[in-house]
Parts: C-alpha cells; sequence; structure tokens
C-alpha cells in the first residue's frame, strides 16, 4: 500500500475525476476526505469506501 499512513484531501470528490482518485487512494492504504457540494453522491461514495475496508469522511 503506497499511501498508508496518509491522508487525501480531495474537493469535488464526488463523482467524476475525484471520485476515482478517492478509490484509488483508498485502495492504496491512504484516509480520504471528500469535498463536495453534491451531499448525495459523496455520502455514497463515503459508503462505498468505508464498506470496501478503506477510511473515508464526506464533508458538504
Amino acid at each position: 500500500m503506497r499511501l498508508e499512513n496518509k491522508v487525501a484531501m480531495i474537493s469535488g470528490g464526488a463523482r467524476g475525476m475525484g471520485a476515482a482518485e478517492a478509490r484509488l487512494f483508498a485502495k492504496e492504504g491512504a484516509k480520504v476526505i471528500i469535498g463536495d457540494m453534491l451531499e448525495e453522491e459523496g455520502r455514497k461514495l463515503e459508503a462505498e469506501i468505508n464498506e470496501a475496508g478503506g477510511e473515508c469522511l464526506f464533508v458538504e
């Protein structure tokens, strides 16, 4: 895991490239904070990453 013990903050992370980066960073071991105005999409991605074993927090 290349990003273990790292924290990534991704603005505009609820969909598109931001969401892809959030998934990738979490897969590589980073704790991910997603910031976005799209609350519904952000909460879904937060749950998806956490259910897959990653650590994610969504912030509007």
